[in-house]
């Protein structure tokens, strides 16, 4: 199982929100590319990278960033997710040497977009559910919509997407502990791996899902508890490196 370093990109500089809060920021560093190279030192085997700004914009804001991340460290697989709306932002990350884009609330709202993309960059399109009570969230969190997670899930599968990366909104960067169960119901019901995302606190939460890795998830995206230290990543990797 992969653990996978969170960089929130929000003006340039390294922040992570609650519950997607743009107003409830904490600044961890005004240098992520220097961040990227601290979890790589620690073992990271892929990072996940949000373009906060482009979330909320419906454009990149922070590509500058990533593409010197991407430069940084070639070797690094990267996935990015946040305001990625069309067909030339997905190209120019893939360009860039980004490895996986994540599309949001645009699988949702233009679900044949999705089609599209997985068609047109096969292997490299992962798409991003953000649910709360098995309903999946769209615009930065700001609405629930109607759409049930697990079906939606499955038409994506179907079309031929990489991995789902599954965010439990109400559990993001409230360091209250990952929703398992519900991360494991997902994984049972698509054959496409799943990234577990949202709540990740402390050692337990790693061991949690591990105990479930073989079910179809395939890692697990941490943010807040590593750079608050609640989480020691170096030796969270080792540990979800155990379960592969």
């Amino acid at each position: 199982m992969l653990l996978i370093p969170a960089i929130d990109l929000k003006e340039g500089k390294c922040v992570r929100l609650r519950q997607g809060r743009m107003e409830d920021d904490t600044v961890f560093s005004d240098d992520p590319v220097a961040v990227a190279g601290r979890w790589v030192a620690a073992g990271a085997r892929r990072i996940h990278l949000v373009d906060l700004d482009g979330a909320f914009a419906g454009k990149p804001k922070n590509a500058d960033v990533v593409h010197r991340i991407a430069e940084a460290y070639p070797d690094l697989p990267i996935q990015i997710g946040g305001g990625i709306r069309d067909e030339d932002t997905i190209e120019a990350y893939l360009n860039a040497g980004v490895q996986y884009v994540i599309i949001g609330t645009k699988a949702v709202s233009t679900p044949h977009f999705v089609h599209d993309v997985a068609i047109e960059f096969p292997g490299h399109i992962i798409v991003g559910l953000d649910a709360k009570d098995g309903k999946v969230a769209v615009d930065g969190w700001s609405k629930l919509s109607n759409h049930d997670v697990i079906d939606l899930a499955q038409k994506f599968e179907a079309q031929g997407v990489e991995a789902i990366v599954y965010t439990d909104i109400s559990r993001d960067g409230m360091m209250q502990g990952v929703n398992v169960e519900a991360t494991a119901r997902l994984a049972r019901a698509i054959t496409i791996p799943v990234i577990a995302s949202g709540g990740i606190t402390n050692m337990d939460d790693i061991h949690a899902l591990g105990v479930v890795a073989h079910e179809g998830i395939m890692g697990a995206i941490t943010g807040r508890a590593i750079y608050e230290g609640t989480l020691d990543f170096a030796q969270a990797e080792k540990i979800a490196e155990s379960y592969s």
